[in-house]
Formats: structure tokens, C-alpha cells, sequence
């Protein structure tokens, strides 16, 4: 949410200009837009930081409602450069951006004297916070302490030892996913087993949620602080701070060497025997999954269903006593985002026609410079974007009326309403990310053209067969991959397919 300050005494609005109104008129120009909170000070020195509506502002800020704050100038703020300093840095703390609608500060000498001090304060401050933290964390560490809290499932971590403390309700999850685990035979096939009856039980999670994924179960297997050794100052994250403001080239979490590693000791919750099992089994595990598959699927990766937007994978299936394989937009993977509609269509009957319009196209390459998408308005991102924009609407809508309440109770404690209005916030924003991936997935389908050197590439392998009989499978599906973006199954008898 945006908010705008402004901030007049009675001699600035009579010889100045500086009105409130004025401002306010400025600041939401600037910010693109009416849906903003206002807080304003009128009759108020800009010497002094005690002021009604800055104080309500600052309140807001901490309490997670505001990610940008305009002012018209920075003398409207606070007449001390020193005073908006502290208010610049109390601000960027909680990830709110300072704006001045006055653009041409920065190019003052008293703007780039605050960018200068800015940077300057924010620099040492990482450096301190940094020194000092790392250098508490070791010593804490070497004195047999945890040093923070990991939120380890199976833990509860006790601030005033320093020291974790099982929690035996999650520890009895804990050693029923090993003892499942390790069992030479079972009713859990796997990581995966384990993670969907866990959520199938509705057993939360450490964060409180039902749903468990498999990278959480393999997370706790891989977790060597139940066989009783914590281990600390085992990952290097030197430099990983600024990655949020990098673009290319950001820093990656490093592993130290093991002689580096401080190990604590910890309650127990597993035998290191059974730890160890457990890692032989994951290796396996690794192994098996990295051989090739025993059936192979042309059109994996390109399958997708037109009616619920689930992507379509392999699988076996056995009907009448008889297995084939197909396609499914099932997915009962643990933790799932989306379960499917139970779209199937046969495998085989897929990718023989899938191939046969491959092979036409390559026959007579003139098709492929006049290929245009038949139906451009029904695609499922054109849908879904619909229904997210209604949704955005409703959120907006939902959120003034909240606001307006705001506005006209200063004095009361509206401490709900601010929640509320926090909370339609983050689901606007997420609604907005999502539209905006379904809008660029669109135009990419809507304007995409078929790639040039793909098509010669795959002109040239296609020449050089006399026969279709003659291609293996992995030719078929280089050759299917170079000129195929997306395959859409509509149903069982009508498909969609888009090239690149």
C-alpha cells in the first residue's frame, strides 16, 4: 500500500504554497494513483519528530500495512537532515521506499549529500551487524549453544539455554517417516508415500500447514541433527545479502569445509545407524532415478490440458488386465499445487498424431511460414487472466471500503481493519504476479513464430531419413521438440498444438 505525508505551518501555506492539498495533489500524481493512505501534519514545525499524523504514519509502517511512502520534499518530512536520515533508515528496515515528488533532489548538493551520508551509515551498519553477529554466533557455538532457531521439525528451541528441546508430538512424526523409511518392505512406496499419508492424516507441518511435500520428508531424512550433532557454521553466506538487488551473477550459499563445521550435541531423536540407513537408501534412490526410464515417452514436457492448465505426464496405466501408457493432468505428487481435472488420453495415440502433423510440416516446410493459431481467444491463459482481473477487482473494491473506514476514524483503534487491509494487500499482489506470468505466456503463444534456425536444423536431420521406420526415438523427439512449443488436449478427440 502507498502513503503519502504531507505537512504545512501556517506560515509555509500562507507565503509558500506549500498547501496541503497541493501536496497531496503532487504526491498521488506521482504515485499513479487515489488508492493511498494520507496522513498529514497541519500547523506542525518540521523541526521536531513529535507529530500527530507523522507518528500514525511511522505506527502504520511497523505494523506491515506500507511498502512506499511519497512526500512532496524532504523538508515537508523533517526540516533536520539528520532527522531524515533516521526516518529514511527506520523506513528501509521494514522495506518501505522513501519517494520525493520532487525529482530534481537528488541532483541537489543537499541530496547528494543524503544519498551520500545513506549509503555511507547503511554500509557501516552491515558491516557492524555483520561482525558482531558472526562473531556471537561462534562463540555461542563453541560454548555447546544452537545458535538460532532453525525451526528444526521435531524441536522446539529454547531461547534463554540456547539449546533445542524435543517436541514429542513432531518427534513421533519424525521417527515414524524414518522407521517407514528404512523397512525392507512396507505400505509407503517411498518419500512420496510417506509425504501423502502424512497429508492425507492432516498431520501439520512445522509452519502449521496439512500439506506435506516430498522435499520436506527428504529434508528430515537428510537432517542429521536427529542422530543427537547439531551441525553449525556449516554453510557460507558471505556476500548472498545483496543478491535481491542483483540481476545476473548472484552469489550462491557455499558449503565450508568440514573441519570448519561446529557440531553441538543435542537430544537424540533417532539412532545413528538408522541415520545412516536412511542415506544408503536416498543414495539408491538417486541412483535408480538417474538410469533411463524403462518406457519412454515422446511428447514428455510438451503435454498440457486445455481445461484446468495442469501439465500432462507419462504414466503406465492397466485397464481390463491389460497396462498401456497415457497421459494424465493428475498429479499425486505430495504437496501438489494443483490435483487436476482427470484429463487422460492414450500415449500412443497422442504422439502418432502429434508426429504425423511433425512430419507433415517438415514434408512441406511452406506450411510452417503460414502457421497462425486457429483459435487465439480461447486459450486457457485468456481465461484464467479473466477470472484473476475479476478477482483483482473484487480485492480493490474490498480494500477502499476498508480504507474508507480508516480515513474517517483516526482516533479509533481500528486494529482489524489494518489486518484485513494487510491481508487483501498481499493476496493483490499475488494475483498480480499471476496474471502478469499468464499475460506474457499469452503474448508468447499469440505472436510466437516459428524459429527460424530450429526449423533448418530440424530440415536438415529430417533429410537426411528415407523413412519414418528408419528414425529412433531419440531422433523422433528432437526433431518433435525443435518445432513443438506446447501440446493442449482439449478432450479425448480434439487437440491444440503450438509451435515456436
Amino acid at each position: 500500500m502507498k502513503a503519502i505525508y504531507a505537512r504545512v505551518s501556517t506560515e509555509e501555506s500562507a507565503h509558500k504554497g506549500y498547501s496541503i492539498a497541493h501536496q497531496i495533489e503532487e504526491a498521488k500524481r506521482k504515485a499513479q494513483t487515489d488508492d493511498v493512505l494520507i496522513y498529514t501534519d497541519e500547523g506542525y514545525s518540521g523541526e521536531f519528530l513529535e507529530r500527530p499524523g507523522l507518528e500514525r504514519l511511522r505506527r502504520d509502517i511497523e505494523k506491515g500495512m506500507i511498502d512506499t511512502v511519497i512526500v512532496y520534499d524532504p523538508d515537508r518530512l523533517a526540516r533536520n537532515l539528520m532527522h531524515q536520515l533516521l526516518l529514511d533508515d527506520e523506513f528501509r528496515k521494514r522495506d518501505v521506499e522513501l519517494v520525493f515528488v520532487n525529482g530534481e533532489y537528488a541532483d541537489t548538493p543537499e541530496g547528494k549529500l543524503f544519498f551520500a551520508m545513506r549509503g555511507a551509515i547503511a554500509e557501516f551498519e552491515k558491516a557492524k551487524i555483520r561482525e558482531r553477529t558472526m562473531a556471537g554466533r561462534m562463540r555461542k557455538a563453541k560454548e555447546g549453544k544452537v545458535v538460532k532457531n532453525d525451526h528444526i521439525y521435531g524441536y522446539d528451541y529454547d531461547k534463554h539455554t540456547g539449546q533445542l528441546v524435543i517436541n514429542e508430538k513432531e518427534a513421533e512424526i519424525v521417527r515414524f517417516i524414518f522407521d517407514q523409511f528404512t523397512k525392507e518392505e512396507g505400505p509407503f512406496k517411498g518419500i512420496n508415500g510417506i509425504a501423502l499419508y502424512l497429508t492425507e492424516r492432516k498431520i501439520p507441518t512445522k509452519t502449521g500447514k496439512t500439506k506435506w511435500h516430498r522435499q520436506v520428508v527428504r529434508q528430515i531424512l537428510m537432517n542429521e541433527t536427529y542422530t543427537g550433532k547439531r551441525p553449525q557454521n556449516k554453510w557460507n553466506t558471505e556476500g548472498m545479502i545483496a543478491n535481491k538487488y542483483k540481476k545476473n551473477e548472484k552469489v550462491p550459499i557455499r558449503v565450508r569445509p568440514k573441519e570448519e563445521w561446529i557440531y553441538v550435541d543435542v537430544p537424540a531423536i533417532i539412532s545413528r545407524e538408522q541415520f545412516e540407513r536412511a542415506q544408503e537408501l536416498l543414495e539408491q534412490s538417486r541412483r535408480r532415478y538417474a538410469k533411463s526410464s524403462k518406457r519412454r515417452y515422446l511428447l514428455s514436457g510438451l503435454v498440457r490440458c486445455a481445461k484446468c492448465g495442469n501439465t500432462m505426464t507419462g504414466r503406465y496405466a492397466k485397464n481390463w488386465g491389460k497396462y498401456y501408457r497415457e497421459y494424465t493432468d493428475l498429479k499425486n505428487t505430495a504437496g501438489a499445487k494443483h490435483r487436476g481435472c482427470g484429463m487422460t488420453v492414450r500415449a500412443d495415440v497422442l504422439e502418432e498424431e502429434v508426429w504425423k502433423y511433425v512430419a507433415e510440416l517438415l514434408n512441406n516446410p511452406e506450411k510452417i511460414q503460414h502457421y497462425r493459431e486457429e483459435n487465439p481467444d480461447d486459450f486457457f491463459e485468456k481465461r484464467e487472466m479473466e477470472r484473476i482481473q475479476k478477482e483483482i477487482e473484487r480485492t480493490k473494491k474490498g480494500r477502499k471500503r476498508l480504507l474508507s473506514l480508516v480515513t474517517l476514524s483516526e482516533d479509533l483503534d481500528l486494529e482489524e481493519i489494518k489486518e484485513e487491509i494487510r491481508k487483501l494487500q498481499e493476496k493483490e499482489k499475488e494475483l498480480i504476479q499471476e496474471y502478469t506470468r499468464l499475460e506474457r505466456q499469452l503474448k508468447a503463444l499469440q505472436e510466437g513464430k516459428p524459429n527460424e534456425s530450429a526449423i533448418k536444423e530440424a530440415l536438415e536431420i529430417f533429410l537426411t531419413y528415407e523413412k519414418d521406420e528408419d528414425m529412433s526415438f531419440e531422433v523422433k523427439q528432437t526433431l518433435v521438440r525443435k518445432l513443438v512449443k506446447e501440446v493442449r488436449v482439449v478432450d479425448k478427440d480434439h487437440i491444440e498444438i503450438y509451435l515456436f
